[in-house]
């Protein structure tokens, strides 16, 4: 029995070990190599040790620490918006509409279409002098901001998109968390004369936690690394003035174009651990609302 156990101990060890090897080259050794370069300073090819220097530089610079107001502004408004709007999207496709599963592709596909393509379709869109947003606007007599020109607007127009791509993935996990969901429970709260507001409060919510919980990870861990939104929508830059950098663009700006991957690599470590952070408070904190 032993020599059996051991024996499939090895045979996945065999089946494992492509997958393992990949998970180190790719994903474990650059950690580490960031780790290491954050405490150097140089070029690629003639980096010298300089201790925390970079870390001192990174902290102090304000730039930086916009980057990371813009970011936590981008997060923690892109990502409760974006949940809700999908939440009532896919009860309404679920619950109301039939032939729920076209319009369910319809809504998946600007998750599988590359995000630099829609962003320069949403540059037109938010053009202040011919863009359909702002044509819109006009027809209903409302005011039209200069979305992509004017830096007191660019953190809202990077927020309005970011919350319209949030939206495929959320609904097609959503879509698929209600189907698992027994209809009975459905049916036999009908017979009680349950509207749905009451249904979906009492049944489906409940139901959904894990999914949630699930969703409202991957999409902070995302909104914490924003970056190809940006770059689409101003065609390469952080909005007017730097008025829309994020810290994934700041460590890009820092790596890329000043040349400085030490400093890029110090605020890299710095972001992980802000994620880490979030990611463990947010986990502790949807665990304690599953429990009740």
């Amino acid at each position: 029995m032993k020599n059996k156990r051991r024996k499939n101990q090895w045979s996945a060890w065999w089946f494992l070990g492509p997958a393992l090897l990949g998970i180190i080259l790719f994903s474990v050794f650059p950690i580490l190599r960031a780790l290491v370069m954050s405490f150097q300073s140089g070029s690629l090819i003639s980096m010298h040790w300089t201790g925390l220097s970079n870390y001192k530089y990174v902290i102090q610079d304000p730039y930086f620490a916009k980057a990371l107001q813009n970011t936590a502004l981008y997060a923690f408004t892109v990502v409760p918006i974006g949940m809700v709007i999908s939440i009532a999207i896919a009860w309404n496709l679920f619950n109301r509409i039939k032939h729920s599963k076209f319009f369910e592709a319809l809504f998946f596909m600007p998750y599988v279409t590359s995000t630099i393509a829609i962003g320069i379709v949403f540059r037109y869109i938010f053009n202040g002098q011919y863009g359909l947003l702002n044509y819109i606007l006009r027809f209903f007599h409302l005011g039209t901001p200069n979305w992509l020109d004017n830096p007191s607007m660019n953190m809202i127009t990077v927020i309005i998109f970011g919350v319209w791509l949030s939206l495929a993935f959320n609904i097609v996990i959503l879509m698929s968390a209600l189907r698992g969901i027994d209809p009975q429970h459905y049916t036999i709260a009908k017979m009680y004369g349950a509207s749905d507001s009451e249904m979906f409060f009492r049944i489906t919510l409940p139901q959904l936690i894990p999914t949630l919980a699930f969703l409202l990870t991957v999409n902070l861990i995302s909104a914490f690394k924003v970056y190809t939104s940006i770059y689409a929508l101003f065609n390469g830059q952080p909005g007017i003035a730097g008025s829309a950098m994020t810290a994934v663009y700041y460590i890009f700006n820092k790596f890329q174009t000043v040349g400085t991957p030490g400093v890029a690599m110090a605020a890299t470590v710095l972001l992980f651990l802000i994620i880490l952070v979030v990611s463990f408070l947010q986990n502790k904190l949807l665990n304690k609302v599953g429990r009740r």
